[in-house]
C-alpha cells in the first residue's frame, strides 16, 4: 500500500488558505463623485459629514484587514510547520531504513522544505498586500 505525501497536502492547504484570504479580504469602497454641480458654502457641512463617515469606515476597514491578515498568516505558518515536521520525520525514517540512500533522501527533503517555505512566504506577501494595498 502506497502512503500519500503529507508535504503535497500541506502545500495545497497553505495555497488554499492564501486564496481564501484574498477572496474574503475586505474591499475598498469607491470614492463618491459630486455630480450636482459646484460646491457652495452651504454644501460644505455635507462634505465634512461625508469626510467623517469616510474616516470611520476607514478605521473599521483597517481592523478587518488586520484580522484577515492575522488569520491568513497564522494558518499558513501552522500548516507549513506541520508539513515540514512530517516531511522531516519521514525523511529520517527513510534514512534509518536505507542509510545508503541518505543523499537522495536529503536532497528531496530540502527541495520539499523549500517549496513549503515558499508557500509560507507567499502567504506573508499576500497578507502585506491585504494590509497596505486593499
Amino acid at each position: 500500500m502506497k502512503k500519500k505525501s503529507f508535504v503535497g497536502k500541506s502545500l495545497l492547504a497553505v495555497l488554499l488558505i492564501i486564496f481564501m484570504a484574498v477572496i474574503f479580504s475586505p474591499v475598498k469602497s469607491e470614492a463618491k463623485v459630486n455630480t450636482n454641480g459646484p460646491v457652495f458654502a452651504a454644501d460644505s457641512a455635507d462634505t465634512e459629514e461625508e469626510e467623517d463617515e469616510a474616516e470611520v469606515e476607514k478605521e473599521d476597514n483597517t481592523g478587518s484587514k488586520a484580522i484577515a491578515a492575522a488569520i491568513a498568516i497564522g494558518i499558513a505558518a501552522a500548516g507549513g510547520a506541520i508539513g515540514m515536521g512530517l516531511a522531516i520525520a519521514k525523511a529520517n525514517e527513510g534514512i534509518s531504513r536505507q542509510p545508503e540512500a541518505d543523499g537522495k533522501i536529503r536532497t528531496n527533503l530540502m527541495l520539499g522544505l523549500v517549496f513549503i517555505e515558499t508557500a509560507i512566504i507567499y502567504a506573508l506577501v499576500v497578507t502585506i498586500l491585504i494590509i497596505f494595498v486593499m
